[in-house]
């Protein structure tokens, strides 16, 4: 092989691993903003819950 080429070939590895590096932090945030967007559905859900009377929900019919 050539140095040249030996050359651009560690040239191409590095920008490949630099991409994937980059490619992995993008992942990340998007899973973390997935996550605090979860959370905030949940606590919305919780607080919508209890604005219920308290009768609902106690008894079930199962007459069919």
């Amino acid at each position: 092989m050539e140095v040249t080429s030996i050359a651009a070939l560690a040239a191409q590895s590095t920008q490949a691993r630099a991409g994937n590096e980059v490619q992995i932090a993008v992942l990340k945030k998007a899973l973390d903003l997935d996550a605090q967007g979860a959370m905030q559905l949940i606590d919305a859900a919780a607080q919508a819950g209890r604005a219920n009377p308290p009768h609902l929900g106690n008894r079930i019919d199962t007459f069919a």
